[in-house]
């Protein structure tokens, strides 16, 4: 296995690529031959070691994307966001099961007073609302005022049937009750959560002035067929299941996020920057019993329980479909299988990570070209390394299945 030199920062300065795995960067590296497909980053991790650390294409139109860039990823902050929290709840900070309330008094109002911290993880509290959320529109992008609404706003009743994806408002909650619990700002919590037991700086919820020319450019304009995402489902607003969709995001969201104000805010939900390396090594912990290399970021009892995955609903009344959300992550996409075996979670224009547990294995992926021709909302990509990357694991460890994962075969 080829060992990656580092920069003075102890920033990996060449690619690596272990011999195992270079199938998956051949396919990587094809995604990008052009200018116009942006750029990128994959890492991946197996039992707590990295075997791919590899990056290509562009950054802007006149700078190529280097080994330290990095890139908003939307949803992917997610699952960042949800595994602070399992490292409070693992020390007894925050109980999983004990009422939102218990630690953030003003969340009891309208009739929240019951709802637990494990129903915000799983995307049950009925609090995807942006739309009419704050009076003033740049509230938006103020924690202490989008966490003060909510707290005041009475949740959706559908929550008590299905669950209904805060597509903007999930990393809000987590962090308010998080600061709450603890009395510590959430961009602290970070540090001390994510970037000291992983030994990387690079999770970046607001990013500081010093750092914003390692930025990769978002492109094209969020939406499917060049209709804007924030306002492909107003038509239906009268249909209930789709207003409840409609209210969860807001005019305008989807180009702001293109610019460069979400950089000066922390909405954990979904203006994460991060390096594709930073985030496989996470779901390396995750995958690999909360160890990667020597360092332990969560113990393997946390690390079983997040993997269960058990059913949380039938269906979503955001999305119109079953997520399979558990406790802050959801299952994962993997060639063209939904599989119960990896988890993770992926961020609308491509962006995401996964862990496989069953395999000790942590994957990142990110990237500032949004989608696809056809819409930019979302990809195959990522699904697609996945599944190359699970068969060159398998064959790494010798489980015989691996040629025999029906996922990869479909996706290729």
């Amino acid at each position: 296995m080829p060992a990656a030199s580092t920069d003075g920062a102890g920033v990996p300065g060449h690619m690596l690529v272990d011999d195992r795995f270079t199938a998956v960067a051949a396919k990587f590296f094809a995604m990008f031959r052009r200018k116009n497909q942006g750029g990128g980053a994959l890492a991946v991790y197996l039992r707590g070691e990295p075997v791919l650390d590899i990056w290509a294409g562009w950054a802007d139109s006149d700078r190529r994307w280097r080994t330290n860039s990095m890139a908003l990823s939307y949803s992917t902050g997610k699952g960042v966001t949800a595994t602070v929290a399992h490292r409070l709840i693992e020390r007894g900070v925050l109980e999983l099961d004990a009422p939102v309330a218990n630690y953030w008094p003003e969340f009891a109002a309208r009739g929240k007073g019951d709802i637990t911290i494990r129903e915000v993880l799983n995307h049950r509290a009925g609090l995807q609302r942006t739309r009419d959320l704050v009076a003033d529109s740049d509230d938006l992008l103020d924690h202490d005022a989008v966490a003060a609404a909510m707290a005041a706003s009475a949740p959706d009743p559908l929550r008590l049937r299905a669950s209904g994806y805060h597509g903007l408002t999930f990393g809000t909650l987590v962090a308010e009750i998080a600061q709450r619990a603890t009395g510590r700002d959430f961009t602290d919590l970070v540090r001390s959560e994510l970037r000291e037991p992983l030994g990387d700086n690079d999770f970046w919820f607001g990013v500081p002035d010093n750092q914003r020319q390692r930025l990769a450019r978002l492109s094209p304009r969020l939406g499917i067929a060049r209709v804007p995402f924030d306002t492909l489902i107003a038509p239906f607003a009268s249909v209930k299941v789709m207003n409840s969709a409609r209210s969860a995001v807001y005019d305008g969201w989807a180009d702001m996020t293109l610019g460069m104000r979400p950089y000066d805010a922390m909405m954990p939900g979904w203006n994460g920057v991060f390096t594709a390396r930073a985030i496989a090594k996470m779901y390396g912990a995750i995958g690999n019993d909360g160890l990667v290399g020597h360092r332990r970021l969560l113990r393997p009892e946390t690390t079983r329980r997040i993997a269960e995955m058990p059913p949380n609903s039938r269906y979503d009344y955001v999305l119109g479909a079953p997520p399979h959300f558990a406790l802050g992550y959801h299952r994962a996409i993997v060639g063209t299988r939904l599989t119960r075996q990896a988890l993770g979670h992926f961020g609308i224009g491509g962006s995401g990570g996964i862990a496989n547990p069953s395999l000790g294995l942590g994957i990142g992926f990110v990237t500032n070209h949004l989608g696809n021709h056809a819409m930019s909302l979302g990809d195959a990509r990522l699904p697609f390394l996945a599944a190359l990357t699970e068969r060159a694991a398998r064959a790494a460890i010798g489980d015989p299945a691996a040629d025999t994962l029906d996922g990869t075969r479909a996706a290729s």
